[in-house]
């Protein structure tokens, strides 16, 4: 007697209905400060020659990885402030769940590379233009954006076969693999496995990775570089970078790693708030107030706007 889901009902942010006024102000005003900032970083590392290095051809692909990674949640969530019904479609409704995974995955390996790419140019400066040629960028770049593709389609197209019979209220404001799983009808195991073994111990790899590199670099600096001017530029060059890893591995590590018994959905939703739509809006600002490169750049095309 059990009758097949065809849509689903997001339930959203929170409960209290009375909050949904300022939290679709203030996720709209986030949105507008990832998309404008976001977008100018992506305008003038394309349009200035002075930032045709690999540096910032991986800050570029960063910059459009944050507006794609806060559309495919944030439209639907600021609509669903005001909306009665808060129905997606069941197709609809895996289509967001492959992009959040597919985006979400390949900024984590995204940033993986950019810590490389530091790592190679402070650390084996005489080889950097060998080892990261333009050639080499976007060979690693194709890599970036489609391995993780792949990833995300094998969690969309084993979500997409399990049964839901149930109830079709999902407690989140877009589609997961961990709150579909809650609904699904039969045996999880393959998927549960997938999430927490698979997907936790890439996202815990490529973690330990741009750490390594991080540590390789400070390593480096203090052995090899007696200068203090020095040392504080070659640092500087990736405060910005390494702040941003923090603050994106710091919420998914926390949700992910965490066993199921132990998480609650309102913790689950205040984390994915911050990571969809805080860090996204967050990262163009650390680039610009502390890179003076882009911080040039964008006062220059502002000066020719005008």
């Amino acid at each position: 007697n059990h009758t097949l889901v065809t849509e689903f009902l997001l339930l959203g942010v929170t409960d209290i209905q009375e909050l949904n006024p300022i939290l679709f102000v203030t996720v709209l005003a986030m949105y507008f400060v990832n998309v404008a900032g976001n977008g100018a970083i992506l305008m003038i590392v394309i349009s200035d020659p002075r930032l045709h290095l690999p540096m910032y051809f991986f800050l570029g692909n960063l910059a459009c990885l944050d507006i794609c990674f806060s559309t495919v949640t944030v439209p639907k969530m600021l609509e669903n402030f005001f909306s009665t019904s808060k129905a997606i479609s069941f197709l609809g409704c895996i289509t967001q769940l492959h992009f959040f995974n597919f985006l979400g995955s390949t900024e984590a390996l995204l940033l993986t590379v950019m810590a490389f790419d530091r790592f190679v140019a402070i650390c084996r400066p005489l080889h950097y233009p060998a080892i990261m040629n333009s050639q080499v960028c976007i060979q690693v770049a194709i890599s970036i954006w489609a391995i993780p593709f792949l990833h995300a389609l094998v969690h969309s197209i084993l979500t997409s076969q399990l049964n839901f019979c149930g109830s079709n209220h999902i407690h989140h404001f877009f589609c997961d693999v961990k709150p579909l799983l809650e609904l699904a009808c039969g045996n999880t195991e393959l998927n549960r496995w997938l999430l927490n073994t698979l997907t936790g111990t890439v996202a815990i790899g490529l973690f330990f990775l741009t750490f390594l590199s991080y540590f390789y670099i400070v390593t480096y600096l203090f052995l090899k570089t007696r200068s203090c001017s020095m040392l504080h530029k070659a640092l500087s060059t990736c405060a910005s970078h390494f702040m941003v890893v923090m603050i994106f591995y710091a919420p998914v590590l926390f949700i992910y790693i965490n066993p199921d018994s132990g998480s609650s959905l309102e913790k689950d939703r205040i984390i994915a708030v911050m990571y969809t739509v805080v860090t996204p809006a967050l990262n163009p600002l650390i680039y610009t107030l502390r890179n003076k490169e882009v911080r040039g750049a964008l006062n220059r095309k502002i000066r020719i706007l005008l």
